[in-house]
């Protein structure tokens, strides 16, 4: 029987799981040591993310915050650390 903490996370989205052009809404953030870095560029809680593009070879990301179509560009594994709503 998995853990509670384990049957959060694997009915999770992240922002990583995102396909081009799909929208979501950011909920949390999974890594402390990242997520100031991650606020204080845009990523907070409530605010629509849409992936605008990938890379070639699938890192870096680029992301389109809000209505302000404010891009920004992360790795992959930043992106992972930015939880989508249900």
């Amino acid at each position: 029987m998995p853990t509670p903490s384990t049957a959060a996370t694997s009915n999770s989205r992240s922002v990583k799981d995102l396909r081009v052009g799909e929208t979501g809404t950011i909920c949390c953030l999974n890594d402390p040591e990242m997520a100031l870095k991650l606020l204080e560029m845009g990523c907070i809680p409530g605010t629509q993310v849409r992936l605008n593009s990938k890379a070639p070879l699938g890192c870096p990301v680029t992301l389109v915050l809000g209505d302000d179509d404010y891009t920004l560009s992360l790795r992959v594994s930043e992106a992972a650390t930015i939880m989508l709503r249900d």
